[in-house]
């Protein structure tokens, strides 16, 4: 049996894992980088840094045969193609600095043309505006761009093209890009044109599974995708209507609609790609995102409110939100359904005699209550079968207890925080002739007796009343 490395590329660090023939999914390794913000607003990352932990875990894992990397999705870099030199550090995902840009397009009409070509709003997450303001300001780019030099790319692109020399994305990055036709499934020229992106800058847009050259040492890259539609893979998401959600920096949730795109929901769900394998038809998903999740619990850390997780898991009294106090974790703004960047976080019903715990129960109950939003909109646009999640918060029984009351419907919890990873290696898996089984493992959480709607709709009126502060 062939031994398989998945690398996943994430926001916070680098993992791999590695399987072969027992049926294991073995780390090998995970290192972290740094987190640079050198303006209110700007998240930036090295671009050589990402690439020598991918190096290093690929030396780490010995010989192996074929690869898969997940990516980070809208983080983009601009770099030389003589000498592969990062003209800056990587644009990151949670970046707004092109919020002015992404207003001032909407306000001057655009946003018909990119919802209906490429299913995204405009809005600074998405690669488009970053990729243009790459281009305004990386060093030397456009006289790189005069010699015919300028890459422009999303992360995966940069990787591959170090590692292999194949200037390519696959279909379910450049989707999230703001540039895609989502029906053709190609770079669309109007779109380019609109944010100012050199068409010609840009990488081949290939399937998720396929070729993307040879490795140094000679293993195969066989598979390139997003992280999050990675992650679906690994949930094991396979008929319309399956819907996941990946609690880490963010919380996206994905559900598989068909293989035809969803364009039209007036839910605020995005239609995407999820996966093309080979030369079979692609598979989209409508796509929900919840911009701050994970990145909240670092935030209660940082100023001294949150010392130990586990004591979530221990507490007995009610929750913060039946005693009337709500938190809107929306310190980046709110993604899915608003999409409004200008929105910030904030707890509504303190009282003089709140305790500090009930400050960070708060907290976790508003990133659930806010995936129930998501859940809520997913049903408005299409069926809702299976719901599952994964990721650090879905580590803690408080949470998952909370989530699955406040949804009134039964969630599946993967006993592993790293479908990322296993969905890599299952999509790498579907290029071997002999199938490799890569089992995971699910606990079922029914919802408690009780009505929680009062509850959500006390904080449905909390996520207006601090649109309203912006």
């Amino acid at each position: 049996m062939p031994s398989i490395l998945a690398i996943d590329q994430g926001t916070t660090s680098t993992k791999a894992y590695r399987a072969d023939g027992s049926g294991e999914a073995v780390l090998v390794g995970n290192r972290s980088h740094r987190q640079i913000r050198p303006h209110p607003g700007w998240v930036e990352h090295d671009a050589e840094e990402l690439l020598g932990h991918i190096r290093a875990l690929l030396d780490a894992a010995g010989p192996i045969d074929i690869v898969g990397l997940a990516n980070q999705g809208e983080t983009v870099i601009a770099w030389d193609a003589h000498t592969g030199r990062p003209l800056g550090n990587a644009i990151v995902w949670q970046d707004d600095r092109t919020s002015a840009v992404t207003a001032q397009l909407r306000e001057d009409g655009h946003e018909v043309l990119s919802l209906a070509r490429s299913g995204l709003p405009l809005d600074p997450y998405f690669s488009a505006t970053k990729l243009r303001w790459l281009l305004d300001h990386g060093a030397d780019a456009e006289a790189l761009r005069q010699e015919g030099r300028l890459r422009l790319g999303t992360s995966d692109a940069f990787f591959t093209a170090a590692l292999t020399g194949v200037y390519a994305t696959d279909v379910s990055t450049a989707s999230r890009t703001g540039l895609m036709d989502l029906k053709t499934r190609q770079w669309d020229g109007e779109l380019c044109a609109l944010f100012g992106v050199p068409i010609e800058c840009l990488p081949e847009i290939r399937p998720t599974v396929g070729d993307f050259g040879l490795l140094p040492g000679g293993a195969r890259l066989v598979a390139s995708a997003v992280d999050q539609q990675a992650s679906l893979f690994g949930h094991d998401c396979q008929n319309p209507g399956d819907i996941k959600i990946t609690f880490g920096t963010g919380a996206f949730a994905l559900g598989l609609t068909g293989t035809a795109p969803m364009m039209e929901n007036d839910a605020g769900l995005l239609p995407t790609v999820a996966w093309q394998l080979g030369d079979a038809a692609a598979q989209y998903a409508l796509d929900g995102g919840i911009l701050t999740a994970g990145s909240a619990l670092e935030w209660l850390r940082n100023i001294g409110l949150l010392d130990d997780f586990t004591l979530l898991d221990a507490a007995t009294a009610e929750s913060a939100a039946e005693r009337g106090l709500f938190f809107v974790p929306a310190q980046g703004g709110l993604g899915c359904p608003y999409w409004d960047r200008t929105a910030r976080g904030g707890w509504i019903g303190i009282g003089i005699d709140t305790p500090r715990a009930d400050l960070t129960r708060a907290v976790v109950e508003g990133i659930a209550l806010r995936a129930a939003q998501i859940i809520d909109a997913f049903a408005s646009a299409a069926a809702v079968g299976r719901v599952s999640i994964d990721g650090g918060l879905s580590q803690s029984r408080y949470f998952c207890q909370f989530l699955a009351d406040v949804l009134h419907r039964e969630i599946s919890v993967a006993d592993s925080s790293d479908l990322t990873a296993l969905g890599m290696l299952r999509l790498c898996a579907t290029t071997l002739a002999t199938p490799l089984i890569l089992p995971s493992h699910w606990r079922q959480i029914a919802p408690q007796p009780g009505n929680r709607s009062s509850i959500r709709t006390k904080f449905d009126a909390a996520v207006e009343r601090v649109r309203g502060w912006a």
